[in-house]
């Protein structure tokens, strides 16, 4: 492959869209208003924001990923942990990135660049025009798995994006791009640009550290770095010696951090046109595989939190279109309860004196190789309460875990009694008519957010545990009630009912549950 200039059916001579100063980032001021700022302005300005705001949580995340990239590379980092806890409780100034980034060469930063567009390949200029597909290709909420489209947009469908929208699609699919065949034809380069690796965050939930302003979020997550050794902030595909397309990659190490978080997890090259009113837009892209990563050390996956597998073996929390990340709200706060003295996110954290921050764990659902939705949760955090909150988290999950098994095998009685002479097969189906456990859970995740607020307030994690405990047991016996009226008056039906109502009654009781359901049901029976 040769690079060349962009071909001549590009209907702008010379594009320049460059996102330092351009606005692409929306944002929340400190004074309530929402705006929207170049990548050196929400730098400059960081201390001023409350939030960074996007279309999706993971366009919120590769944001702040890049943002962190920033820092690294214009040197704006903790070199220890000492150090790092200064900068958090010192509110270190982040406008060293800003002028940083400013300095840096103007053709570097233009996404519209012929031979070095930012973000981008330009290797792939010769194959745009003929085997790119219309921009919904790379908002990955509409390209799906690059083949199918996902939310009704085909991907010839020609409206164009906006050079902002494109900049932040491109940054998404670089962090959450799932491993899956791209659109390319096998007649190019074949399969070496066709098969496209898996983003270093689709197959894992991503932990942010969340303050009360851009400035402080940032200082959070900005894990302490001593190196004399390149880190390179990729800026496009040909600054630096990376993979080819002739043979298979076998993946490399990042230099540090600035490489981590700025890897181009995909060739991708946007074609500029401009729309009706006149204004820069991208009208074309192509998508092809990018770079291929080994397996990362924990220095570069400090925020994953680790949950136990097969074998005793612990592995990053994955995302579950299955179980909402409240269930599995305990493992973050057994991060930082169980803090080792280490120096990933979890220890600085359990190292911060005064501090509360909220812990937002975002994943991309992926299921059989199809993108299902995004997940995305936060839970308080406190210093000085995390062994309360962990409890809590944790006592909590467990009561709800076992009122959701409780209200299965009441159904599966419901089941047996009105239908007594079902066959094996028909079990599943018939005992969907009162299995209530999708119910219970979704109107289990408020109880269970204030049983952490008021935790994380002071509460005792045993009296927010109790109160939420009785909720459990209120909504369960409700639920299951609302189910049962289906049931026809008769004899059947008022013994199936009977049976249902007391299974779930002994199960709550039962020695093995949770004292605090255990407690409420029999109070509750009390009543």
């Amino acid at each position: 492959m040769h690079v060349r200039q962009v071909p001549d059916s590009i209907r702008v001579p010379t594009p320049r869209w460059d996102p330092r100063t351009e606005a692409c980032i929306a944002v929340l001021t400190s004074d309530g208003h929402a705006t929207t700022l170049g990548l050196a302005d929400v730098l400059h300005q960081a201390d001023d924001l409350q939030a960074i705001f996007g279309t999706t949580p993971g366009e919120v995340v590769a944001v702040v990923e890049y943002l962190l990239g920033i820092c690294y590379a214009a040197k704006v980092h903790p070199g220890t942990v000492r150090e790092w806890r200064k900068w958090v409780s010192g509110r270190h100034s982040l406008d060293t990135a800003a002028q940083w980034l400013l300095a840096q060469p103007d053709d570097a930063w233009n996404i519209f660049d012929p031979h070095k567009p930012l973000g981008q390949n330009a290797m792939l200029a010769p194959f745009l025009d003929e085997h790119g597909s219309g921009p919904a290709q790379l908002v990955l909420e509409h390209a799906g798995d690059y083949n199918q489209f996902f939310d009704h947009h085909h991907l010839e469908h020609p409206t164009p994006l906006s050079p902002a929208e494109a900049f932040r699609a491109m940054l998404v699919q670089h962090v959450y791009g799932p491993g899956l065949r791209g659109r390319v034809s096998g007649d190019l380069l074949g399969p070496k640009l066709n098969n496209l690796a898996t983003g270093r965050l689709a197959t894992r939930m991503r932990v942010l550290a969340l303050g009360e302003t851009v400035g402080d979020t940032l200082r959070l997550n900005l894990q302490q770095y001593e190196s004399d050794g390149p880190d390179y902030f990729n800026t496009t595909w040909t600054q630096r010696g990376r993979r080819d397309f002739a043979h298979k990659p076998s993946g490399r190490m990042p230099d540090g951090p600035a490489d981590l978080h700025t890897v181009l997890g995909r060739s991708i090259l946007l074609r500029p046109s401009r729309n009706e009113d006149g204004a820069l837009c991208v009208d074309r892209v192509i998508v092809g595989a990018g770079e291929l990563l080994v397996p990362l050390p924990a220095e570069f996956r400090q925020d994953a939190v680790l949950v136990p597998r097969a074998k005793g073996e612990f592995s990053p929390l994955r995302p579950d279109v299955n179980k909402a990340l409240w269930r599995e709200a305990h493992a973050l706060y057994a991060a930082v309860a169980e803090n080792k003295k280490g120096t990933d996110l979890y220890s600085r954290l359990a190292e911060l004196s005064g501090f509360r921050v909220r812990l937002w764990a975002v994943g991309l659902a992926i299921e059989n190789n199809k993108l299902l939705t995004w997940l995305a949760d936060s839970f308080p955090w406190v210093s000085g309460r995390e062994i309360e909150l962990y409890h809590a988290a944790r006592n909590g999950s467990r009561a709800a875990e076992y009122v959701g098994i409780a209200l299965g095998r009441a159904a599966e009685i419901a089941q047996r009694s009105t239908y007594p002479g079902a066959g094996s097969d028909q079990k599943g189906t018939l005992s969907s008519r009162f299995d209530t456990r999708t119910e219970h859970f979704a109107a289990a995740a408020a109880p269970f957010h204030r049983l952490l607020e008021a935790t994380a307030d002071g509460t005792t994690a045993a009296e927010a545990t109790d109160e939420f405990a009785r909720t459990l047991v209120d909504t369960a016996r409700r639920l299951l009630a609302n189910r049962l009226r289906s049931l026809p008056s008769n004899s059947r039906g008022l013994r199936a009912r009977a049976a249902a109502e007391n299974k779930l009654h002994t199960e709550l009781t039962h020695s093995k549950a949770p004292i605090s359901v255990r407690e409420a049901a029999d109070d509750d029976r009390d009543q």
